[in-house]
């Protein structure tokens, strides 16, 4: 090849090394390096610069976003305190066609939405949630949705962006075959398509994580790994109580085996963090992050 440089015997030893370290980094997402700022989601209103400050003294790398808009006005703030934006998740309306029940949010064309997002560096567009008053009494609501998630997803690719989806509880209500999750594993594009697996809704809803992530081997890229306190009633609504959230390592979820599980089922990202704290949230993502590394490092 023009201009390539020969290496000496030592360069050649450097330059093996080199890539040995990275491909064993790319293959053990089980080091986790990503929160939620859903999880502190008050107090970045109130102290941006505090708050992300403290997330990178914490060895924080990567983030998901929990809405759109919050996370683009952030963007600036992410990239002075070294926070990459892995996965930003954006508004429902755009996949039910649905504004209403979202007053909150000013409706914008899902195009707008995912140049927006890819502008700002992030990797994955991530459907986050369909709120139960939101949702239908019939399975036709599912079908769609999976539909323009597959449409969704196509653009994103074009976009240079990966789309996913996160499961709650009431995506595994129904009978076998019925359910929620299982319209979406039928319709949805599974080279496009990325299942964003929520630990903690999967759990409360007598999943069970290994299992799931063999179901789904290769379409998981994206975990959530938050913990459940023992004794959390199964249910399939979302209306579970803020004591149900533990910090990681304090509930009754069986992270070691779910780390080293991750690896093989294709996960590429995984964050911490809850849904709900009773003290201060970023000391309880401190707990949370600190617990997954240090398990990390056991296993």
């Amino acid at each position: 090849m023009f201009g390539r440089k020969k290496l000496s015997r030592r360069g050649c030893l450097r330059a093996i090394a080199a890539t040995a370290a990275a491909s064993l980094m790319a293959a053990t997402p089980e080091r986790i390096t990503g929160v939620r700022l859903y999880t502190v989601r008050a107090a970045l209103k109130n102290d941006p610069d505090g708050v992300l400050k403290a997330l990178a003294e914490m060895g924080v790398k990567e983030v998901e976003g929990y809405s759109r808009t919050e996370t683009i006005a952030l963007a600036p703030k992410l990239k002075q305190y070294g926070l990459n934006v892995r996965s930003c998740q954006v508004e429902t309306p755009l996949f039910t066609a649905f504004w209403d029940p979202y007053p909150e949010l000013k409706p914008i064309e899902l195009p707008q939405a995912i140049d927006s997002v890819a502008r700002i560096g992030a990797e994955y567009f991530t459907f986050g949630y369909i709120s139960s008053g939101a949702r239908e009494d019939n399975d036709d609501i599912y079908r769609r949705v999976a539909d323009r998630m597959n449409v969704a997803a196509e653009l994103c690719r074009k976009a240079g962006l990966r789309f996913a989806w996160q499961n709650h509880a009431f995506e595994f209500q129904g009978p076998p075959g019925r359910r929620p999750i299982d319209t979406y594993k039928q319709r949805l594009e599974p080279k496009l398509v990325g299942l964003e697996l929520n630990v903690f809704w999967a759990s409360v809803a007598g999943q069970d994580t290994l299992a799931l992530l063999k179901e789904w081997k290769g379409h998981v890229p994206l975990l959530h790994l938050n913990d459940k306190a023992k004794g959390t009633p199964h249910q399939f609504s979302e209306n579970i109580g803020v004591g149900a959230f533990e910090e990681a390592g304090s509930g009754d979820i069986d992270f070691p085996a779910i780390l080293k599980a991750a690896s093989g089922a294709g996960v590429k990202v995984q964050f911490t963090g809850q849904d709900e704290t009773l003290g201060d949230p970023v000391e309880s993502l401190r707990r949370s992050f600190a617990y997954f590394n240090r398990t990390a490092s056991k296993i």
